[in-house]
């Protein structure tokens, strides 16, 4: 059996990832080292540490310095149960090591979630409930319904892990898809059924527009008020990638000037947005508190995720979700 080690700074984190008999099935594969490690005591266990050719993390996984790597002279790879690898995977590639993470695992219920915000958008929900709280309005009938879903067009941008596993639950849907993202293949594009466009003409088409970027450098402050200014009459603008991607106060005045818009933010920068801000204020404002991605019993898909990729990596196969440092670039 190979010899393993969990590595994690936030060792609660590994009991709530791999748990649900996911530790104990990880243990029935490897010969896995007593102690959970972590920066602060990894010194202290660099003898047990030595014959280490696997580790498993999730949240919490530690930025591992050369000196510390000296210490795991037999680590090959890394399966992480989480998503971005951006803080410690760097090191680890750079010193030939296989580090595969569990992003597409996290990016399933992001797209459950943004299907079921769409869905619900082309009916016109989050508006109509907000009318119906009105008794004079709702007797009046003079609630706003939405166009539907049939034949409506869906704009989304970034068509990364999430983007896809959203392109394809939205298939069995009468709906128009259209994307903007630079990275994208055309040939992907045509096998996902996406019809590519630039950012001004998707906000301008779009029924619902559904943020998916990637958390780099490169699209901070990429959507601006023009955007949303552009934006149909009655449309919706979804919000599961990251706050900072958004010229926010913008974005605030648009909102402000155009009832009719409603915005529904899973995330926000900073996050909670200060007291006082205006997206407390504004009734076409329906914020989350960042559930998009995986919680409480979806957790563990990311270890069942990591745990398949092990079995394929020990018997030589290729890997589905390991991460390059071309990927880097690229990757939230």
């Amino acid at each position: 059996m190979k010899k393993a080690a969990l590595l994690c700074e936030a060792p609660e984190n590994i009991d709530r990832v791999y748990g649900s008999g996911r530790l104990e099935q990880l243990k029935t594969q490897v010969a896995l080292y007593p102690h959970i490690i972590n920066r602060e005591n990894m010194a202290e266990h660099k003898e047990g540490l030595r014959e280490v050719e696997v580790a498993f993390s999730t949240w919490g996984m530690p930025t591992l310095s050369s000196e510390e790597l000296v210490m795991l002279p037999s680590l090959r790879a890394v399966f992480y149960a989480a998503g971005s690898v951006q803080s410690f995977a760097r090191p680890l590639l750079d010193a030939g090591l296989t580090v595969v993470s569990a992003w597409a695992a996290n990016a399933v219920p992001v797209a459950e979630f943004t299907l079921a915000q769409i869905l619900l958008s082309c009916k016109g929900y989050f508006r109509n409930t907000r009318d119906c709280r009105d008794a004079d309005q709702r007797h009046a009938g003079q609630v706003f319904r939405g166009a539907g879903v049939f034949g409506e067009t869906v704009g989304l941008i970034g068509i990364g892990m999430i983007g896809r596993s959203l392109c394809r639950l939205l298939k069995p849907f009468s709906l128009q898809i259209i994307g903007h993202d630079p990275y994208l293949s055309g040939e992907l594009a045509a096998e996902l059924g996406i019809e590519m466009v630039d950012l001004e003409t998707l906000f301008a088409r779009s029924y619902v527009v559904s943020n998916h970027l990637p958390n780099i450098p490169a699209t901070r402050a990429m959507l601006k008020g023009k955007h949303f200014a552009a934006m149909r009459e009655h449309a919706t603008f979804i919000n599961t990638g990251r706050g900072a991607q958004i010229v926010e106060e913008d974005m605030l005045d648009v909102l402000e000037q155009r009832p009719d818009l409603t915005a529904l933010l899973d995330v926000t920068f900073p996050e909670p947005p200060a007291a006082g801000s205006r997206f407390y204020g504004l009734h076409n404002i329906q914020l989350s508190s960042h559930i998009a991605g995986s919680l409480n019993d979806e957790l563990v898909r990311m270890a069942d995720y990591m745990l398949e990729e092990f079995a394929r990596w020990q018997r030589g196969e290729e890997l589905l979700y390991s991460v390059s440092l071309d990927m880097l670039d690229t990757m939230a």
